[in-house]
Parts: structure tokens; C-alpha cells; sequence
């Protein structure tokens, strides 16, 4: 049946109606579909701002990886710097607390789903992490994670790291929208990375240049060798952030070392040790190259060296050459556990090294014309003491012995004048001790120094003990401690390691000689039997507390633990005299 024409009026519009509700619809949905996409570029400007505002690296590293969990509205987010080995170095983790974290343990190390991006630097986008091939599962304590969207930053065409981005926020999954703007915040990324690279380089080298010119300007300007040493192994581990730095020098022309200098975790245990030839700092110092290790504890060194003493994990050994020979070995280290050096760290350190190098031996050339000067100086006052005061001494002599026959029949007067050619003939024999001491004093200077005699005594020891006593020498053992004083010292050294050898019956012996200028010390300890209280004839004893008491010092004799026995020998050393 037809319609009539009111009903015809009434359901004539609606048709067109819903139409237009559809397409008022529609165009909300794209007005909310551009302003989403208008806030995820402003999002994505203000990171890329972000990351680009400052140029301190870890800086910049933080601000990459929260602003990747903010332009893909992610849970969590982390970003994974590779070291030279393709493995990760550094992690820095958003959204996971520092409890949860000490939980886990240490970073990952690129396993799982992580090595693969590591191998294969392109995007990739799942949507369960467990489903896939490569997983390898979460750690224990490790909140769960299921959507993960990650991608390659690259620095220059070489991957810096990967970010790693898990569990999009509102259970939804990470799209081709999602990953195009992490894309685009990991180029600016890269760019970022580079100029904090850069500044950092920069800044890096400016310090060094910095410590260089300090260096030579303390040696010119008279500082004593000694001192610049430990200048710079303090420099050297401020700089490279190392844990342990040391400077071995050679003992004479042999082939062992001692380490002179040391800074950071250790330092007073190392500091004075002697380094056979077996070690690498010995090594080094032949072979005038550098020597580099992920474990420095592990290498094979004879049982000896800092490594022995102080646990050390990667680090590397370099020469302090001059013109001719090495005249030092630096050995910077971190504890186990830590950074591997980069390149660009040792080789900053190589040339400043060489800078150091090059000072020191500045220095000794200006040390040898001044000691030059002396020398001469002392010849001249030989030679016009010689020439011109004992001459006129002996004429003024026979002078008065010639008015003694004169004034015979004056016995007061003959007898004075008696008197003063006899002062006359002391103070000619007086001169001459002097000239003799003074030219004697020239022939002695190339002679081996008290350091040297402390080895030789303690390599001849090792004949009788079976293995080689460990040695100690700090300060300024060849020129600060008299000969008196040292001829002492190594006599007490040659009884004590005797006894050790034939009564302790010790297997570990360490000696360690020192000054610090106002005083002389010995301490000789080992793990033998002790001293058996039964002994009351201890002459050998008696002989070593004589000669310190002589010398105004003192003998102590305690227990060592947990066995054996602690010889300690102090004297005061006298007041320094000036050269004539």
C-alpha cells in the first residue's frame, strides 16, 4: 500500500542525516589523527632539542634514551653502547627502579634478542619477545616484557648502540609510525653522540696539554725528579680515570726496576717494589714497546710485580723512551671488572708519556751540567789550595824555622814560635785531607749507589734462601743516606736475611729500605719459625742493636703473623750539608 504523503515528510531526511553524522565522524577522526601525529612532532622536536643542548656525553646518553620512551609512549627503554669487541660496554636503563637493577646483577652483555640486533643493525619490531628464536629469557628478578621495538644509532656509518624499547603503554602494539620516529630520533642521536664525542675529545686533549706544559715547567724549573714522577702517575690516573697507576725506573744499568711512583687502589703496597727481569714492566723496558692486557693479574710474570700484590684487571704497560733507552715503564690499570682503555685513551697517554720522556731527560742533561759546575769548582779550590795555600803555608814555615836559630838564647820565644810551625804543619796536612777528600769525592760519584747494594744483597740471599726475597725501596736512598749510615743498613740487611736463612727457615721474605730524609729505615719480615725464646745466645742480634744504638736509633724484633718474625732497624739520618 502506498505511503501518504505526511509519512513520505516524515522519513525523507533521515538517509541524508546519517550520511552526514558518518562524515562529521570521519573528519573528527582525522582532525584527531593529524593532531596525534602534530604532537608526536612537536614530542619528537622537543628530544631532538633535548639530546642536542648539551655536550657532556653521559648527558647526552640519559636524555636519548628517556626521550626515545617518550616518543613511543613505551614502559621501558634502554640503550646499550658497544665496546671495540661488539659487546656491551655501557647500559642505561629508564623505567626499571635502582632496586630491581641491583636485583638483575649486572648489564647484559648482548645475548638474545639484543645480540641479534648487535649482529644485524636494522629495526626490528616484535610483538612477544618470549615467541621469538633468539630469546634466551629474562633474569632472575627481571620485570616481565613482552612488546619490543629496537634500533641501531649510528655514529658516522659505525653503530655506537642500540636502542632497545619494551611494552608500549595501554597494551597496545609498537607500529610503522612508532618505529619511523625512533628512526628519526636515533639519526639525530647519532649526531648528537658525535659532537659530545667531539667536545670531549677536545677537552680531553686540552687537560693533557695542560698537564704536559706543567710537567716540563716543574722540571726546568729545578723540581726533583722524585717528585715529578709522582706527578705524573697522578696525572696520568685523574686523566684516564684509571684505578692504579705506577712508574717503574731501572736500577742502575741491570735489568730489574723499581717502581718509584704510585697512585690510587694499592699504591703504598707497590710503591718501592723491586721488579725482576721477568716481569712486564721488565719487558716493556727492553723491548721499548707497549704491552696491553685484559687481565694484568693472569699474565705470567714469575710470581712478581704490582699485579702480584694488587689484584688488576685490564690495563697496559708503556715506555717513557728518551733519545737512547727507555727511562721509565708506566703501567696504568683498573681493578678487575672494569673499562677495557680505548685507543684514543692510550694513545693520548703514549704522547704524554713521550712528553715526560722527553722533560726528564731535559732535565737530567741540566742535572749533569750543574753537577759539571761542582765538579769543576772543586778541582779549582783543589788546585789553588794546593798551589797557592800549602806554598805559602810551608814557606811561612821555614821562614820560622830559620829565626829558631836565631833566638836560641830566648827559649820562651822559641818555644811559641815552635808552637805555631807545628799548628803550621797540621793545618798543610789538614789541606791536603781536604784536597785528597775532594778529588777522591769526584772518583766516587760513578760508583754504585746504596739502591744497587740493597739488590746485590738480596740476590746474593736468595742463593741460601731458595727464592728471592721481596724488595722495597723508597726515597732517596743513593744520594740522601751517608756512606757511614748506609755501610750499617747493608750490614744489618746481609745478618738478618742470614739468620732467616739458616734458622727461620722461612719461604717468604720481604725487605723493605726507606727515607723520607730525616730518618733511615729497615724492615725485614718473613714466615719462618720465630725466634725460639729457648736461644739466649744472640749475638748476631746484639751486633744489629749496637749498630743502630750507635747511630742514636733503635732495634725492634716482633712477631709476624701469622708466623715468622719482623725485624724493624731506625736510625735519625744527620742534618743535610751543603756541597763545597
Amino acid at each position: 500500500m502506498a505511503e501518504s504523503p505526511a509519512e513520505e515528510r516524515r522519513g525523507g531526511p533521515a538517509a541524508p542525516q546519517l550520511r552526514l553524522d558518518e562524515l562529521l565522524e570521519g573528519l573528527q577522526a582525522q582532525v584527531a589523527q593529524v593532531r596525534a601525529t602534530r604532537d608526536r612532532v612537536h614530542t619528537l622536536l622537543d628530544a631532538v632539542l633535548a639530546i642536542g643542548s648539551d655536550l657532556d656525553l653521559d648527558v647526552v646518553l640519559r636524555r636519548i634514551t628517556e626521550s626515545a620512551v617518550a616518543v613511543v609512549d613505551a614502559e621501558y627503554g634502554a640503550l646499550g653502547v658497544l665496546g671495540e669487541e661488539g659487546r656491551i660496554k655501557q647500559f642505561i636503563t629508564v623505567g626499571v627502579d635502582e632496586e630491581t637493577i641491583k636485583t638483575i646483577g649486572h648489564y647484559p652483555e648482548g645475548e638474545g634478542i639484543l645480540g641479534l640486533l648487535i649482529r644485524e643493525p636494522e629495526p626490528l619490531r616484535l610483538a612477544d619477545l618470549g615467541t621469538h628464536p633468539e630469546s634466551v629469557g629474562f633474569p632472575e628478578g627481571h620485570p616481565p616484557m613482552t612488546t619490543f621495538l629496537g634500533t641501531p644509532v649510528r655514529v658516522r656509518d659505525r653503530v655506537f648502540g642500540n636502542l632497545y624499547l619494551t611494552d608500549k603503554r595501554g597494551g597496545a602494539q609498537f607500529d610503522d609510525e612508532d618505529e619511523a620516529v625512533l628512526r628519526t630520533l636515533a639519526a639525530a642521536a647519532g649526531v648528537a653522540i658525535d659532537n659530545a664525542r667531539l667536545y670531549e675529545g677536545t677537552r680531553r686533549r686540552e687537560r693533557w696539554l695542560a698537564a704536559s706544559s706543567e710537567l716540563t715547567r716543574s722540571l726546568l724549573s729545578g723540581t726533583d725528579p722524585d717528585q715529578v714522577l709522582h706527578q705524573v702517575a697522578t696525572t696520568v690516573r685523574s686523566l684516564a680515570g684509571a684505578d692504579l697507576v705506577t712508574m717503574a725506573v731501572p736500577i742502575d744499568d741491570g735489568d730489574e726496576l723499581v717502581i718509584e711512583a704510585a697512585d690510587g687502589e694499592g699504591a703504598e703496597r707497590v710503591r718501592g717494589l723491586v721488579l725482576p727481569a721477568t716481569t712486564l714492566a721488565a719487558k716493556v723496558h727492553r723491548s721499548n714497546e707497549r704491552i696491553t692486557s685484559k687481565a694484568l693479574s693472569q699474565e705470567p710474570q714469575g710470581g712478581a710485580g704490582s699485579a702480584a700484590h694488587v689484584e688488576l684487571g685490564p690495563g697496559f704497560l708503556l715506555p717513557l723512551v728518551g733519545r737512547e733507552h727507555a727511562r721509565a715503564v708506566l703501567q696504568v690499570a683498573n681493578l678487575p671488572g672494569g673499562e677495557e682503555f680505548s685507543d684514543a685513551a692510550m694513545t693520548m697517554i703514549s704522547g704524554f708519556a713521550d712528553q715526560a720522556a722527553l722533560a726528564l731527560e731535559i732535565a737530567e742533561h741540566r742535572r749533569e751540567a750543574d753537577h759539571l759546575l761542582v765538579l769543576t769548582d772543586r778541582d779549582r779550590i783543589a788546585r789553588d789550595l794546593h798551589d797557592l795555600a800549602i806554598q805559602r803555608l810551608f814557606a811561612s814555615g821555614l821562614t820560622l824555622n830559620s829565626v829558631l836559630g836565631r833566638i836560641s838564647d830566648r827559649p820562651e820565644a822559641a818555644e811559641r814560635i815552635q808552637r805555631v810551625v807545628d799548628d803550621l804543619d797540621d793545618t798543610i796536612k789538614t789541606v791536603r785531607t781536604t784536597i785528597y777528600a775532594l778529588r777522591e769525592r769526584d772518583r766516587s760519584e760513578g760508583r754504585a749507589g746504596l739502591r744497587a747494594k740493597l739488590l746485590s744483597e738480596t740476590d746474593q740471599a736468595a742463593e741460601a734462601l731458595g727464592f728471592s726475597p721481596a724488595l722495597r725501596m723508597t726515597g732517596l736512598l743513593d744520594t740522601g743516606v751517608p756512606a757511614g749510615h748506609a755501610d750499617h743498613l747493608l750490614a744489618v740487611l746481609r745478618e738478618t736475611l742470614s739468620n732467616a736463612a739458616r734458622h727461620a727457615h722461612a719461604t717468604v721474605v720481604e725487605v723493605t729500605a726507606e727515607t723520607d730524609g730525616s730518618r733511615l729505615r729497615l724492615r725485614v719480615s718473613d714466615n719462618g719459625r720465630g725466634i725460639d725464646p729457648a736461644v739466649t745466645r744472640r749475638s748476631g742480634l746484639d751486633n744489629l742493636r749496637r749498630r743502630a744504638t750507635d747511630l742514636g736509633g733503635t732495634l725492634t724484633l716482633t712477631p709476624n703473623e701469622p708466623t715468622g718474625t719482623v725485624v724493624e732497624w731506625t736510625v735519625p739520618l744527620p742534618a743535610a750539608e751543603a756541597d763545597a
